[in-house]
């Protein structure tokens, strides 16, 4: 079975997930140290989940809109990474979550689970200006020496690229941006009789 099969899978499968997480108590990750989501390959604890869910809602806060949490993004992202990667990303998404939290916790003291929503937000925009600042200088290079240093990019940047992509693919495939934000339709869409064509020049 290919990704692209895996994919449609996957998030033909969130609406049964996102339904069954409901029922779940909100604290049965913090007394078990289980995490709530059950994965097939993707080992993770609860710590690790909830950090996952932290940086998702770091990156797609709930304003006047839903946030990460609240559409259960966090949920898709586990589930896309579990049956949409290998296991060689899947071990750079977990080498890279350890070098995200140790990176944390060097500069505050304490987990990103600890810190507060100002502290989560000062360390992403770190990690975007540092990323912005690290394509900038591979746009300047080319062939051979760019793919190296494609290979040789921090696992920690990999790591937050991986969450930051699936949680805007996850928002704009979600029940609410489709329904809520744009109207949605079926290829070809409407039929439009009285839309302007200009005579071709003879």
């Amino acid at each position: 079975m290919n990704l692209n099969m895996n994919r449609r899978i996957a998030i033909r499968n969130m609406a049964l997930i996102l339904g069954s997480v409901a029922v779940l108590p909100s604290c049965l990750n913090d007394k078990k140290g289980k995490p709530v989501v059950a994965l097939k390959t993707l080992k993770i604890d609860a710590d690790q989940e909830n950090l996952v869910t932290n940086l998702a809602e770091t990156i797609l806060p709930k304003t006047t809109t839903p946030g990460a949490k609240e559409l259960g993004i966090n949920l898709f992202i586990f589930k896309m990474l579990d049956d949409c990667t290998n296991k060689e990303q899947q071990e750079t998404f977990m080498a890279g979550l350890k070098e995200f939290d140790d990176a944390v916790s060097k500069q505050y003291g304490h987990s990103f689970n600890d810190c507060s929503v100002q502290e989560r937000t000062a360390f992403v925009n770190t990690l975007e200006k540092q990323n912005k600042d690290a394509r900038a200088k591979m746009g300047k290079n080319s062939g051979d020496k760019q793919n190296k240093q494609d290979k040789d990019a921090s696992k920690l940047s990999t790591f937050y690229q991986m969450v930051k992509g699936q949680t805007v693919f996850g928002y704009t495939t979600s029940q609410y941006f489709m329904t809520k934000q744009i109207v949605y339709e079926l290829v070809p869409g409407r039929y439009n009789a009285m839309f302007p064509v200009k005579k071709a020049a003879v």
